[in-house]
């Protein structure tokens, strides 16, 4: 019954990227948990001020069942902190085929110090130490992804490929999906 295609990966490892264009191969829909809480709460940074993490996790996890409840296939691009919810890791092991797109922490660190994006969990000067103390963290649940690509040396092309003949090797996809 799993129809979606779920991205994991620490913030800013390039899953909404990917899943966008993931998606245009797959002809399927796109949607983005942070998008989602955006749209309906407002900027993650604001509810992380105002209303806390614990808030912005339960907004997250509602965002992520109603992805997940799409009638259509969908990549779906997770927040970089969704599977550190055990709840948020039961619903994608049942509904979602799970990616986990891994980039090391000082590319991390780079793509974020180019970013105008507020990181509320990395402070106003997000350091090497300190996402490599979260990504640490993170990492069994990143791990209980279902499929592991690390896309540090590669290009969003060459991740794509490798998810898509991923799918179609265990049989997600047939040969004629996404050519």
């Amino acid at each position: 019954m799993k129809r979606h295609v779920a991205l994991a990966g620490f913030m800013a490892s390039g899953k909404s990227t990917i899943g966008r264009r993931l998606a245009r191969r797959l002809s399927w829909e796109f949607c983005d948990t942070d998008s989602l809480v955006t749209r309906e709460h407002g900027a993650i940074a604001d509810i992380f001020t105002s209303e806390g993490e614990p808030a912005f996790r339960a907004y997250e996890h509602d965002a992520l069942a109603a992805a997940l409840d799409r009638p259509v296939s969908t990549v779906i691009a997770l927040g970089g902190g969704t599977l550190t919810l055990a709840a948020n890791r039961e619903l994608v092991r049942h509904r979602a085929y799970c990616v986990f797109i891994k980039v090391s922490p000082k590319q991390i660190l780079a793509r974020i110090l180019r970013s105008r994006e507020a990181r509320p969990l990395l402070g106003n000067d997000p350091t090497l130490a300190r996402i490599s103390e979260l990504y640490a963290k993170r990492m069994a649940d990143y791990e209980s992804a279902d499929f592991a690509i690390d896309a540090s040396r590669r290009s969003d092309a060459q991740v794509i490929a490798e998810i898509l003949h991923w799918l179609r090797e265990r049989k997600i996809l047939t040969a004629g999906d996404a050519s």
